[in-house]
This record gives C-alpha cells, sequence and structure tokens, in this order.
C-alpha cells in the first residue's frame, strides 16, 4: 500500500480509474498490484467508501 496515494480520496479515485480501466475485479486488481484487499477495503471505508462488485467500483 505505501506505493498508492495516501490520501484516502485520493487513492480512491485512483483505485476506481484503475477498476474501470483495466481489472475485471478488485481480487485481480489487488493480486496484480500487490495490494492486502483488507487493508484497501479498511483505508476506503474511512471516507465511507464500500465496494460494490456487481459495479466493479467503490462508491
Amino acid at each position: 500500500m505505501e506505493n498508492l496515494p495516501q490520501d484516502p480520496f485520493i487513492l480512491f479515485s485512483y483505485i476506481n480509474t484503475k477498476l474501470r480501466d483495466n481489472y475485471a475485479s478488485l481480487d485481480i486488481l489487488c493480486e496484480d498490484l500487490g495490494i492486502n484487499k483488507d487493508e484497501l477495503i479498511k483505508k476506503l471505508s474511512t471516507i465511507g467508501m464500500l465496494y460494490d462488485a456487481t459495479l466493479n467500483k467503490f462508491m
């Protein structure tokens, strides 16, 4: 997670862009980028964002 944006709002935008443009799911994104999925979800939840697998984005 250290090579990702540290600001949760910028991280939110960054991850959603990656999901939209390059990845079919959060699991694939995390595996490919070496991100701890639970840490990512926890960080984005601090600003009220939750992952919607159906839409493949944080909202």
